[in-house]
């Protein structure tokens, strides 16, 4: 029996318009009435998770930043996995040295020091996911980021890096150039205590090595009494792995990666035909959830 439902956001719950459908927010509602935890499993800080979730009526713990932060439906932090001060200053030099742009995720929020290339940067992960998407509507959405705070502009990232007041969750890195990317990836390979992922191909996210999306969730259900083999986690990219590995009922969405689908026991609809929803009624259908 299925007892609670991960869900990961971009190209999983969201669809080409950066939105929950209809059905995947009447799916959800449903599973939480038939008294199904349902957690929202995101790369995105917590600003940016609820900012996406507002006006669904969907409440509901959140893990965010790949897990380095774990929040309870009314927002209170019930657990935070952050990267110690000197291993976050050391990744730091290294990622400027390469000279690859990266944004800077906190317990206060998310920053940059570069809101042209924080524009580009959201622009260019809506395209590689959903190329048919209107590019002028896609800008739009990018400087909305900007423009409700949920990305801060800083002039240099060291103030934030040496703010003791500040635990640093996340780099993540970005760029279109493959070979830049790479430099960065090998840079960073290696260092004891570092995990990085990607959910995508043109970025990195760099937290610690505790702070993955499937020992959150499992974490998080163990404070519940709730067991990882009677949980469903759906998601459509390498930072979701850690989830999809350990629970029970793994759905790969139908935009997800090769290797993604090949790790999952099934497969889901694409992002833009409410995947999500369908992943939950399939398991209704197979009388898991009761």
């Amino acid at each position: 029996m299925i007892t609670s439902i991960a869900t990961d956001m971009d190209g999983t719950l969201l669809n080409g318009e950066m939105e929950v459908s209809e059905a995947n927010r009447k799916a959800i509602k449903k599973a939480q009435e038939l008294g199904v935890e349902v957690i929202v499993a995101t790369g995105r800080s917590y600003a940016e998770a609820r900012f996406a979730l507002e006006g669904t009526g969907i409440e509901c713990p959140i893990i965010a930043v790949n897990g380095a932060e774990v929040r309870d439906a009314a927002g209170k932090v019930i657990q935070f996995t952050a990267l110690e001060d000197d291993l976050a200053y050391d990744l730091y030099r290294r990622l400027k040295d390469v000279g690859v742009y990266f944004e800077v995720y906190t317990n206060e929020g998310t920053y940059t020091d570069n809101p042209e290339k924080a524009v580009e940067l959201l622009i260019d992960i809506i395209l590689s996911a959903h190329p048919e998407t209107n590019i002028d509507d896609i800008r739009e959405r990018a400087k909305l980021r900007m423009d409700q705070g949920l990305v801060k502009q800083v002039d240099d990232y060291e103030e934030i890096i040496r703010d003791t007041d500040q635990h640093i969750y996340k780099f993540f890195v970005f760029s279109t150039d493959y070979d830049l990317l790479q430099k960065a990836a090998d840079r960073l390979d290696g260092i004891e205590g570092v995990a990085i992922s990607s959910s995508g191909s043109e970025n990195l996210e760099v937290t610690n090595d505790q702070a993955q999306k499937g020992i959150a969730l499992e974490a998080f259900l163990s404070s519940k009494g709730l067991s990882m083999k009677d949980a469903l986690a759906v998601g459509d990219n390498y930072n979701d792995l850690s989830m999809l590995e350990r629970v029970g009922y793994s759905y790969a969405m139908g935009n997800a990666d090769e290797n993604i689908k090949k790790v999952c026991r099934f497969e889901t609809a694409i992002n833009n035909d409410s995947g999500v929803a369908k992943a939950i009624e399939d398991a209704l259908e197979r009388s898991v959830v009761k």
